[in-house]
This record gives structure tokens, sequence and C-alpha cells, in this order.
């Protein structure tokens, strides 16, 4: 009967844990939609993953030509918890925010239309988990 009693509390846990994880992101990712401002429009997306210790997650995005953008990545309830990379499909570093200072987000205008890929990775100094939040927007 105690096994029993113990195997559904595991399992109790175990079935609540996504839950949690998607209650997390939704909080986060409501906070960095702060970022997005009015003269942006979402490309409709939110970009997550849950990062553990030096995971590192990668998003993929098409950039217009001719458009402005602007990105931002958050994880926490404050902001420079994150740290991302912009790179070209050749893997060649666009931007790095870690050279600001972590800034929540930044602006980017493409002359001409191009494949991207954005890393974010957890702020080891600020996290050691959590869950990290990307959201895109352009300028209208």
């Amino acid at each position: 009967m105690k096994k029993l009693a113990g195997l559904l509390i595991i399992f109790g846990v175990y079935a609540c844990l996504p839950a949690a994880i998607h209650a997390q992101c939704d909080t986060v990712a409501n906070l960095c939609e702060k970022h997005i401002t009015a003269d942006f429009v979402s490309d409709g997306q939110q970009y997550r993953s849950l990062l553990i210790d030096e995971e590192v997650a990668e998003f993929h995005a098409t950039f217009f030509g001719e458009s402005t953008y602007r990105i931002a990545a958050c994880s926490g309830l404050t902001d420079g918890n994150i740290i991302f990379t912009l790179y070209d499909k050749d893997r060649n570093i666009i931007f790095q925010n870690s050279r600001y200072k972590n800034a929540p987000y930044w602006d980017f205008e493409f002359a001409n239309s191009m494949d991207c890929v954005v890393e974010a990775k957890l702020d080891p100094i600020s996290k050691t988990s959590g869950c990290a939040v990307l959201l895109i927007g352009f300028k209208q």
C-alpha cells in the first residue's frame, strides 16, 4: 500500500510539472511583451525554452529586407537575465546583447531578407535555470 501511495505521489508531481513550467513561461512572456511597444507589431509567436545551467536555446527566424525588427529576450521577473546572440545563416555574429549589458531588446534594420538564428542562454551570474522567452516584432 505504501508503495502504491509513493508511486501516486511521484506520478502527481510529474503530471503537474509541465503545467508549472508552462505557467512560468506565460508569466515571463507577459513581462517581455512590454518591450514590443506600440510602434512594433508582434510576429505572433513566442519562442520559448526551459534552460538549465549552461544550456543554449536556438530559435530560427526570417527577417525581410527594408524592415525594422525588435528582438526582445527575457527570463525571470527582471531584465538582463538572458544573453542572446543573432547570427546570419553562415553563423556570422550580427549582434550580441552581452556587449550592451544584456540589453533586454534591440532593434535591427535589414536591407535584404535573410534567415537568422538567435541563440539564447541564461546569464550565469543571475540565473541557473528558467524559462527563456524570445519575442520578435516589426515596425509598422
